[in-house]
């Protein structure tokens, strides 16, 4: 079940803002995708784990979130990480048992009992380190 959209005006007012500055730790990375009807460029800082040329992030919120659908549309986005940009391509959906698998424990733990998070989605890194 995912968290309640509701926390996310909270998230975007107060906690983002803090949170982009930790960017490169604690598994943050910032994704940056342009609005669908407003052209604006956001970032938005979530919790991904890169293996290789895949990022994996769990939806917390579900896959109704405005970020995703920003990056589905547009057909991928930006990443930073630490320092430096990647190109994402366009997400993609996992099944819960797969999106689960590629995450690290303590996480893992956390996602699948405490937040009981069901939606996965992948992005390939096109180019970048």
């Amino acid at each position: 079940m995912p968290l309640p959209l509701a926390i996310t005006r909270f998230n975007r007012s107060v906690l983002n803002k803090g949170m982009v500055h930790l960017v490169g730790h604690l598994d943050l990375v910032e994704l940056e995708h342009v609005g669908r009807s407003s052209g604006r460029v956001f970032r938005t800082p979530v919790m991904a784990f890169r293996a290789g040329d895949v990022v994996t992030v769990a939806l917390t919120y579900g896959p109704g979130v405005q970020w995703l659908k920003n990056l589905d549309a547009a057909g991928g986005g930006r990443m930073r990480s630490g320092s430096g940009w990647v190109q994402l391509g366009p997400p993609h959906r996992l099944s819960a048992a797969e999106g689960l698998a590629r995450m690290p424990q303590p996480q893992r733990s956390v996602l699948q009992h405490l937040v009981r998070c069901e939606d996965y989605v992948e992005f390939a890194v096109l180019d970048g380190s």
